[in-house]
């Protein structure tokens, strides 16, 4: 009979990249639940479904979703319930997500054209100021 597979927390840590303390962070957060052994239940002991479940979080946070919705996403798919009230929620939140990222790039985009304008600007005042100004000579200031 085959067991399930076990991670410790330093296996998590390094399959993923992550501190220890974050680790932690997410099972305060309610996001992991491993199990305790050793004296005093000192030893964490995770599942494959924690593992799942905190590369799903991972996946969550670079999408831009906050540790709350992506908890209440997660656990929505441990729950037997049907999964389109899980799909409709999920795409809601992208939608969401999708939005303040648009409107985050037409603020840059807006903002890179105004760094343009300057730049043009300056440029042309450069051209001006050293044709006016002999070779090795310094402006003269006003």
């Amino acid at each position: 009979m085959a067991t399930n597979p076990t991670y410790t927390i330093s296996d998590l840590a390094r399959e993923f990249d992550l501190t220890t303390r974050a680790i932690r962070f997410y099972e305060d957060m309610g996001l992991l639940q491993p199990t305790r052994s050793g004296p005093g239940g000192r030893n964490r002991v995770y599942s494959a479904r924690d593992r799942t479940r905190l590369k799903l979080t991972l996946r969550a946070k670079r999408l831009g979703l906050s540790l709350t919705e992506a908890k209440d996403i997660i656990d929505m798919y441990d729950s037997p319930r049907d999964t389109g009230p899980q799909l409709r929620k999920f795409l809601a939140v992208l939608a969401q997500h999708k939005q303040q990222l648009e409107d985050q790039l037409a603020d840059l985009m807006a903002n890179l054209d105004e760094v343009k304008v300057h730049e043009r600007e300056a440029k042309a005042l450069l051209a001006k100021v050293e044709k006016t100004t002999p070779a090795g000579e310094k402006p003269v200031k006003a």
